[in-house]
């Protein structure tokens, strides 16, 4: 079957409006289904896919994505074939799953996306659990050795739960998605710990008086081994994944190797970012001025994030926006102060509109945008004007995905004239 781009974003636009995910309208809408159920209903249709290749599960609030690419990078340095899970995606839906196979990736190609939805029953199931299917069948169709699993939200009850993986990963815990989750991270760390499996080693990240208690009680409960990254003698070294967390992540992806026995190949690491087409962490996507894209969204994350940026000392331009269900109001606390804002609502329904958002940074220097694309440009332009400048957009992951490709369009443009 040969399918056109244009129908191809049809297909996609349809699976959207009749399946909408949580990151674009919230838990409302029908994008939330709690429980398992719909999942393995769905999982025995298309014939347990998972149980045809090994599986690393991991969860957390903050750096799931940034260590499974690593550990994806790392075993497929070994001469396996690695299947990838992450999400949210920035470009392309298809970044949801890649095939890692030596220093390169590809995704799946847009025929097995549109043959898979007219080929089986989605009525009744949410958008991460179809795609969750759709990632876990194409990596059996490709007959991937081994696979890194990241869940979509929590653990217990997210739809990859339904693995029975080699290694259980948990990394940072913070306060996101308390509605659902829990309001204290000790409630959280219980979710996220719903991954952990009888008999099956389980990696927790950071030690903390908060969490540690839980995750002990849990793989007590179990039991399954319980592991924590600083019981491991790691030595970290320079990524192309940038940003203040990323050696507690490196730490936590190379004590994991050393788990499941597997040597850390210090190279492949370092190239994570390249060899698996990650992206949207601390990422420099412009020189001139220099502009950082980071999906950080919650206010552990934006906490690393904007300390960073003050402590460049340099003047700051800064695109923002957020979705309306986050903590705005612990979130201004940490906003530099001397900087310039550029504020936009991206363009999906949870987006909290820039009239309110403006209102809740009332007090520092904010222009208030009609679209993400005009936030960027404007300050682009006013930076270019200001030496040293340092231009930073974050606080959603749809805003990021929306300046990326709204750069990586002027990019190519400009490569192509």
């Amino acid at each position: 079957m040969n399918i056109s781009l244009e129908d191809y974003d049809l297909m996609l636009r349809d699976l959207f409006a009749r399946h909408p995910s949580v990151q674009q309208v919230g838990f409302g809408a029908g994008a939330y289904k709690p429980g398992l159920d719909g999942m393995l209903r769905f999982d025995a249709s298309l014939g347990h896919p998972w149980k045809k290749y090994r599986s690393i599960h991991i969860a957390g609030t903050n750096g799931k994505g940034s260590v499974s690419s690593m550990l994806a990078a790392a075993l497929a340095s070994t001469g396996m074939k690695v299947g990838l899970y992450t999400s949210p995606h920035l470009a392309d839906f298809r970044e949801r799953m890649k095939i890692i196979s030596g220093r390169s990736s590809y995704m799946p190609d847009r025929e097995f996306v549109c043959d898979f939805l007219k080929d089986n029953d989605t009525d009744g199931l949410s958008f991460f659990e179809i795609t969750t299917g759709m990632a876990f069948s194409w990596f059996a169709s490709q007959n991937a050795d081994i696979t890194v699993i990241e869940t979509g939200l929590g653990g217990r009850l997210d739809s990859t739960n339904i693995i029975t993986p080699e290694l259980s990963v948990i990394t940072s815990i913070g306060l996101d998605h308390c509605a659902l989750l829990g309001n204290t991270r000790s409630q959280i760390a219980g979710e996220k710990a719903g991954i952990f499996k009888k008999g099956i080693d389980a990696l927790v990240s950071v030690r903390d008086p908060q969490t540690a208690p839980v995750f002990i009680r849990t793989a007590d409960a179990l039991p399954c081994p319980l592991h924590f990254s600083d019981e491991f003698e790691v030595h970290t070294f320079e990524t192309d994944l940038k940003g203040p967390y990323q050696e507690v992540n490196l730490r936590t992806a190379l004590a994991a190797l050393q788990i499941i026995g597997v040597p850390a190949d210090r190279d492949a690491i370092a190239h994570t970012a390249e060899i698996t087409g990650f992206r949207g962490r601390w990422e420099k996507i412009f020189s001139t001025p220099e502009t950082i894209c980071d999906i950080g969204h919650n206010p552990d994350a934006l906490r690393i994030n904007f300390a960073r940026l003050e402590q460049s000392g340099r003047p700051l331009f800064i695109v923002y926006g957020i979705m309306a269900d986050k903590d705005i109001d612990t979130i201004r606390g940490l906003m530099p102060k001397k900087a310039r804002y550029y504020i936009a609502a991206p363009a999906i329904p949870r987006a909290l509109d820039t009239a309110t958002l403006a209102e809740k940074m009332s007090g520092l220097d904010c222009t208030s945008c009609e679209s993400v694309a005009d936030a960027v440009e404007k300050a682009i332009t006013d930076a270019l004007k200001v030496p040293g400048a340092l231009v930073y957009v974050g606080g959603s992951n749809y805003l990021v995905a929306e300046c990326i490709l709204h750069l990586d369009a002027i990019r190519q443009n400009t490569d192509a004239k």
